[in-house]
């Protein structure tokens, strides 16, 4: 039975079908699965599964944005369904995308498989300057600070966060990651960022990895 339930969550994510995830995640409960268990043979294979399509043009934004719908709308109700001893939250992670740029797809896919994932996390939105990027990192009690950028000519507002990090004696007291279609390992390290995520999977372990350094 549990087999089944793991496959329609695939589905549903697959589908970007919210009702659909809902429902799943909801029975999935009921029949005494565990939340952990259905969160990672079901919904995160299926989120997996929609970052790779759309990574190589068989599936389009409409498409991903409403499985990152799905995807969120699922995890909310497992993750109010695990014990709070026992809770998948490994971090705190605020992740925004920078000032001059709009684009907040990657982003989004990005939060949602964090989310998944079990860290919590604060989206900032899209066009965030640099001071609002520290100024949330305090309020929220951030471990990550995590920027995106889809355009070359905003890539500087990555380095200037390192900067004003620095500034302001903070930069010790967060790690930090860089992503987005121009981002490199090679300008992750130039301008001093923790970690380059190429990918929103890749992010998962690589802040995975920062939580445990």
């Amino acid at each position: 039975m549990s087999e089944k339930i793991f496959k329609e969550a695939i589905e549903a994510i697959l589908k970007g079908d919210t009702d659909k995830a809902t429902d799943v995640a909801k029975r999935g409960l009921d029949e005494g699965l565990n939340p952990i268990e259905l969160m990672d043979k079901g919904f995160i294979q299926g989120i997996n599964q929609v970052g790779d399509l759309f990574e190589t043009g068989r599936l389009f934004l409409p498409q991903l944005v409403y499985s990152a719908m799905a995807m969120e709308k699922a995890t909310e109700i497992i993750n109010a369904a695990i014990p709070e001893e026992k809770a998948l939250v490994t971090g705190k992670v605020v992740v925004g995308t920078v000032e001059g740029d709009v684009h907040d797809i990657g982003k989004t896919i990005v939060v949602s498989l964090f989310k998944a994932n079990g860290f919590e996390v604060l989206d900032i939105g899209r066009d965030v300057p640099v001071e609002r990027f520290i100024d949330q990192a305090e309020k929220f009690g951030a471990h990550i600070i995590g920027s995106s950028t889809l355009l070359t000519t905003t890539m500087a507002m990555q380095k200037q966060l390192e900067q004003e990090l620095k500034k302001a004696g903070l930069r010790e007291k967060y790690k930090t990651i860089v992503g987005g279609a121009p981002v490199t390992q090679r300008w992750a390290d130039r301008i001093g960022a923790d970690a380059y995520a190429q990918d929103a999977g890749d992010g998962v372990k690589k802040v995975k990895l920062l939580l445990t350094a």
